[in-house]
């Protein structure tokens, strides 16, 4: 089973035991990973997402839970041995050995995976760079919010991969870090179903749960300074218990003070949002 939590999947079950356990697991391979072994992990297993959407008699033989796990870590060795190294070989193996609550799991814990190896790239590349990606995977998504025109184009099933590949360099290109980048290719190339802000939204998710934080979108009329970052920062975690990630939004439209969204709560701290607070009180 599945449910939708501020927009982003979450895996139920034995679907939700088996991708925690395979966090841990990719964590521990990629432990000593350079930048360029990580990036390569997270390319071939994002081609084992494209395989596995694609062939569906694939998908059931692995996800089956009436199928012996080493017969399907056999087959998974028959077909990706020769196409995949060692280090991703084995992530595909433990992960068609483990139990899937619906065949679909079985993909988005690979897609997870996937960003996770890139993510992990970043920081071995650079340290500290997952939140620049986390960061301007956010941007661009608001970006695409805001422009009809792009998003529909990104979205568009009939606009060839190509083209939409090529806007996104265009867009991006000197702008974004390359795993932002690879990131978003990725994803507009093989949205799996997902508007291009949906699954932004999702790959930033997946950054804020390997960092083990939540994520707060602040909107506001004018930049906060560093000092005002930092206040608001504390008091949110005081709030949830543990860190909080920001992510700025400006919005002229927001009268004094400003909003703030923690997956489905919002705390509203806004000129209008205290009107509209003491005009529901007087009813």
């Amino acid at each position: 089973m599945t449910s939708t939590v501020g927009g982003v999947t979450t895996m139920q079950g034995a679907s939700r035991d088996s991708l925690a356990h395979a966090w841990a697991q990719l964590a521990e391979l990629l432990g000593n990973s350079s930048a360029d072994d990580a990036a390569k992990v997270s390319d071939e297993l994002f081609a084992v997402v494209v395989l596995l959407d694609e062939q569906v008699g694939l998908r059931r033989a692995v996800t089956d839970p009436a199928i012996d796990a080493n017969r399907k870590a056999g087959l998974v060795d028959t077909v990706l041995a020769s196409r995949v190294n060692a280090s991703t070989l084995q992530v595909v193996r433990e992960l068609v050995s483990s139990r899937w609550s619906r065949m679909r799991d079985l993909g988005d814990a690979t897609e997870q995976l996937a960003v996770l190896a890139r993510l992990t790239a970043a920081d071995r590349a650079q340290a500290g760079q997952s939140d620049e990606v986390e960061d301007e995977l956010f941007r661009f998504a608001r970006i695409v919010e805001s422009r009809p025109a792009l998003r529909d184009a990104l979205a568009d099933r009939n606009l060839p991969a190509a083209n939409k590949v090529s806007l996104v360099n265009a867009l991006l290109a000197d702008k974004a870090s390359p795993a932002t980048l690879a990131l978003v290719v990725q994803l507009i190339s093989h949205p799996r179903g997902r508007t291009p802000e949906a699954g932004l939204a999702e790959y930033g998710e997946i950054a804020s749960r390997r960092r083990q934080r939540a994520v707060a979108r602040v909107t506001t009329a004018v930049a906060l300074t560093d000092d005002e970052r930092s206040r608001l920062r504390a008091a949110l975690a005081k709030l949830y218990g543990h860190d909080v990630h920001l992510q700025i939004e400006l919005d002229p439209q927001v009268v004094g003070g400003l909003v703030v969204h923690v997956g489905d709560e919002v705390i509203d701290g806004s000129v209008a949002g205290r009107l509209a607070q003491a005009r529901q009180r007087l009813k």
